[in-house]
């Protein structure tokens, strides 16, 4: 996905949600937020940081490629899909294969629900709801270029260890000032950022009602 993309800065998020809010807003999104904020315990304080879907690009798509309805589509583009309504069967698969924690199920439609990057406004060139509405612009659409010349020597990544397992993707991260750019990402938010009250690096949540939309049956 290397034209415009989403690119995050988890020091400039503040929590203000207005991320939150607007993807609620999107037309695609069906009055649901796809994106969610990770608080972060840095020792001395609590941070916050905006978590997307991050569009795995090597391997492809962990959620689609284990999806047994084959209702997850990725387009030529990068772009990975919410599930494809018609098909989904609401089984879980996609919520357990992905790293980052993103995929959500609505119990009750028994249907997968997630970030795709506000394709029906990136497919026409618009910016997403989230990155429009960012104060800070900890969310932030378009190229490599335009950001580096936005913020002179800001330093992106897009590859994370997960424990071994390298995942490289299609959104980006901004990486801390004095880490190594040539060097994977510890899987989610920063090395020394852990999810307040969990062992798991930020962004790699294990499936828990907080990864469930609606009430079950």
């Amino acid at each position: 996905m290397m034209g415009r993309t989403i690119v995050i800065d988890p020091g400039r998020c503040i929590g203000c949600q207005a991320c939150v809010s607007a993807c609620r807003e999107c037309d695609s999104h069906r009055g649901k937020s796809m994106i969610h904020l990770d608080y972060l315990d840095q020792g001395g304080s609590v941070a916050s940081s905006p978590t997307v879907c991050m569009h795995c690009e090597d391997p492809v798509a962990p959620c689609a490629q284990v999806c047994p309805a084959e209702a997850i589509l990725v387009t030529p583009d990068g772009v990975v899909h919410d599930a494809d309504k018609s098909r989904c069967i609401g089984c879980g698969n996609c919520v357990n294969a992905c790293p980052m924690g993103v995929p959500k199920i609505d119990l009750a439609a028994k249907l997968q629900f997630k970030c795709n990057l506000c394709y029906d406004r990136t497919s026409y060139g618009l910016a997403p709801m989230c990155a429009t509405v960012c104060p800070t612009g900890s969310i932030f659409y378009g190229t490599l270029e335009e950001l580096r010349t936005e913020r002179p020597g800001v330093e992106v990544a897009s590859t994370f260890d997960f424990d071994g397992s390298i995942i490289s993707t299609g959104v980006a991260m901004v990486v801390p000032r004095g880490r190594p750019v040539d060097e994977p990402l510890p899987g989610g938010a920063g090395e020394h950022a852990r999810v307040t009250g969990s062992p798991q690096p930020a962004g790699h949540l294990e499936p828990s009602a907080d990864n469930v939309l609606g009430e079950p049956l």
